[in-house]
């Protein structure tokens, strides 16, 4: 038998390791969180720019996918190849979908996918087409003279204050300023200051919901001290609560992955700032230029790129940090510009092909960050929109039905399990499949009653805890 006092010892050693670990890996957040950024020259925002870039995106997508049969074969969906391109085959379709959409979901599925991405990415981009934005100050922005960078700071800040008492501002929003390299630091905490005062002036010391400041490429954990440290004094002289600045940190070289002793640098970065950072995101191509790799082999999927957004997820993966990856750098930008009346053929069909083109290669590029777990990237331009949410809706809408099943299936076996005492050990698994309901919704790529659909309640799902659910049918039998 072991003695009571060494028992005493192991369980307190136990329980503190067990309690640091609660605390530093907390579990993957249910709060929402946005699926991409949308970054934009500062000098180019004001107070609509959301809603502009929502219609510039709703165009973009009817001039080049003006049914849910051209989006679906751009973007070679499942089966695009099983859909009608006659215009009454097409009206058929689209009939069956409006007055019976589970009808047509089990007679040609292919045709509900296409139709139910097609028109949930319509009614997106006209309710909520930006998601997350930042003003740039940096790599969109570029060098300018002092007093042109000054100028346009206390302008963006005096627009991000008139869309905040107008309501016009994206749910989540924020500004990167330029890195804190020993060029462009005193630029940097420069411009922070002139764009949080004069926003913090213009709005009486209120924040826009869910702000944070962008860091780019940092090397060194005295960059993220740093910049945490402005951001305290600016909430101590403004009168805001402690850390309600949230900063982003940007991997987009290896020595923010290694630091000098080859050791992994993430989560030094990251506790350099005191708790403040909420999301660690993926520079691509400044992360694969400092790995010595040519321009020309560049790319989203590199595998560099593939190892770096591995190191990140396995480093930071249920820790209070959200993960966002990078952008694609190909526009689906028309060569010739002009209605298409006024184009000859060769023109509208090159045209065609060159944003085709472009649709496919975001749309793979989103569609890889959301299979190894990354659910939010960044967009450059509005004509990525349309790709962007297509992408996101179609990966949530082809996995409901497995998705659904799934869910009630663990939720009958944990019930059962609790009532006869025994261990469900497919918790996690369970949660994560409540939070790809959770977030789909969120997005707008799923509805409740899809999530309704598995048997849970409305306050069950607005819960989000998949114990509490468990909890609370065991308490009812």
């Amino acid at each position: 038998m072991f003695e009571a006092a060494q028992l005493d010892a192991w369980h307190a050693k136990l329980h503190g390791a067990n309690a640091r670990f609660e605390q530093d890996f907390p579990g993957i957040t249910v709060a929402r969180q946005p699926v991409h950024t949308v970054y934009g020259g500062a000098h180019l925002f004001n107070a609509g720019s959301a809603a502009k870039l929502g219609g510039l995106a709703r165009r973009h997508l009817i001039t080049y996918a003006p049914t849910f049969i051209d989006l679906a074969g751009a973007l070679n969906f499942d089966g695009a190849g099983t859909l009608p391109f006659d215009s009454a085959a097409i009206a058929a379709l689209e009939a069956a979908y409006d007055s019976d959409p589970d009808g047509l979901q089990h007679v040609h599925p292919a045709a509900w996918i296409a139709l139910t991405v097609f028109h949930r990415v319509h009614a997106k981009l006209k309710a909520e087409p930006i998601e997350d934005q930042r003003l740039d100050f940096e790599d969109g922005y570029g060098a300018r003279a002092d007093d042109e960078e000054d100028g346009h700071a206390v302008q963006a800040a005096g627009e991000m204050a008139k869309g905040l008492a107008e309501g016009t501002l994206a749910p989540f929003i924020g500004i990167r300023v330029k890195s804190l390299s020993e060029e462009a630091r005193m630029r940097s905490l420069r411009t922070l200051d002139l764009f949080m005062s004069t926003l913090l002036e213009a709005t009486g010391g209120k924040l826009p919901p869910n702000f944070a400041v962008t860091l780019p490429k940092v090397t060194a954990p005295e960059q993220v001290a740093v910049m945490s440290e402005c951001l305290a004094s600016i909430e101590q002289t403004h009168g805001l609560a402690d850390q309600s600045i949230a900063l982003e940190l940007m991997i987009e070289t290896i020595q923010s992955l290694f630091d000098a002793a080859g050791r992994n640098n993430l989560r030094t970065l990251v506790d350099a700032a005191g708790g403040r950072v909420s999301s660690a995101i993926l520079g691509t191509f400044d992360y694969t230029a400092t790995c010595n790799i040519a321009s020309t082999h560049q790319s989203h999927r590199h595998p560099s790129a593939d190892f770096c957004r591995l190191m990140m997820q396995a480093t930071l993966t249920g820790s209070r940090v959200t993960l966002s990856d990078g952008i694609t750098n190909i526009m689906p930008i028309a060569t010739f510009r002009g209605a298409e009346a006024d184009l000859d053929q060769h023109q509208i069909l090159e045209n065609r092909e060159v944003v085709l083109s472009a649709w496919k290669e975001h749309f793979d590029n989103v569609s890889h960050s959301l299979s190894l777990g990354l659910y939010q990237s960044w967009d450059l331009n509005p004509a990525q929109l349309p790709i962007r949410f297509a992408a996101v809706y179609y990966f949530f809408i082809s996995e409901l039905k497995a998705a659904q099943a799934r869910l009630k299936t663990f939720i009958d076996q944990a019930a059962q399990a609790s009532l006869v005492g025994n261990v469900f050990d497919d918790a996690a698994s369970a949660q994560g499949l409540l939070n790809f309901f959770v977030s789909g919704i969120n997005c707008g790529a799923l509805n409740q009653d899809e999530a309704l659909a598995t048997g849970i309640t409305l306050a069950e799902l607005e819960g989000r805890s998949f114990m509490n659910i468990v909890a609370n049918r065991v308490s009812k039998t």
